[in-house]
């Protein structure tokens, strides 16, 4: 029986503060470029357009210090994705976003991929659930199953340390079949990473094809359940306080809130406005 990583526990910010500074340009270049691959494929799946409340976000920051790029898009079948990143590569931290939260039309999870540096490397991707799996057994065996040898495999792997969020709301949100790690600083890391990326956008775009239509009545309840999941996660991330220490409190508020879609132009999907707060 082979014995996988130890757990860590610590938070993204200690890891971070305990590291010291490491220049992570190279690697960030590389995944950087992953995650527009991915982004590329997707919407050339699903027809998406920017929503203009996020266009002053599309670059930020300053010269030789901490700076990103934020980006909204909305569509037909897509109720909010973000393309993003926050960082300064030159002292070791990065983060990656690529999130697809589906319209209501649809009971396919949503995709939530945050790649970056710490200066180890931070890991995640999974599917955000529509329902309640321990009611819906049919929907887990459907959508998370498949995925459950990989997670296996990846528990067993030494260089892939399972990341245990010290906030509760943070490990409710999580399924259990995400790849949730830290990864240490191995040669073959990246392109595992990205591999495992990939697959799970590849799975993802195949169930929107198979389709998992919504009744036109239950559809408005799934919206407003999305968006308050979406924003709850939004607000709730322990790693917002690397925000509030790049760029201070106010601009990590108006940053968090375009995550969520807090002042989005574009109708969703099922023909509303509707925000919370």
């Amino acid at each position: 029986m082979s014995v996988g990583a130890t757990e860590t526990t610590k938070s993204i910010v200690d890891i971070h503060d305990e590291s010291g500074p490491l220049d992570v340009t190279r690697e960030f270049a590389v995944l950087q470029a992953g995650l527009q691959k991915m982004f590329d494929q997707i919407t050339a799946v699903l027809t998406v357009e920017p929503d203009p409340s996020t266009k002053e976000f599309a670059s930020y920051g300053v010269e030789d210090g901490p700076k990103g790029s934020l980006n909204a898009f909305v569509g037909p079948e897509v109720d909010w994705m973000i393309h993003s990143w926050i960082g300064n590569p030159s002292i070791g931290f990065t983060n990656l976003h690529l999130t697809g939260y589906l319209g209501p039309h649809t009971y396919v999870p949503h995709l939530g991929i945050a790649l970056g540096t710490i200066p180890d490397y931070w890991y995640f991707v999974d599917y955000v659930p529509r329902v309640d799996l321990l009611a819906r057994p049919d929907y887990l065996d459907r959508y998370y199953e498949p995925q459950n040898a990989e997670f296996m495999a990846i528990r067993e792997d030494p260089n892939f340390s399972p990341f245990v969020s010290q906030t509760l709301y943070v490990r409710q949100a999580v399924s259990n079949t995400a790849l949730c790690c830290v990864v240490k600083r191995t040669d073959d890391a990246v392109d595992k990473m990205l591999k495992l990326a990939q697959g799970r956008v590849d799975a993802w775009l195949d169930h929107l094809r198979e389709g998992d239509p919504v009744p036109s009545a239950e559809r408005r309840s799934l919206a407003e359940r999305d968006l308050l999941v979406r924003r709850t996660v939004a607000d709730r991330d322990p790693a917002n306080v690397i925000g509030v220490r790049f760029f201070g409190e106010e601009m990590t508020e108006r940053l968090v809130r375009a995550l969520w879609g807090g002042d989005r132009r574009i109708a969703r999907p099922d023909g509303s406005r509707a925000r919370i707060g």
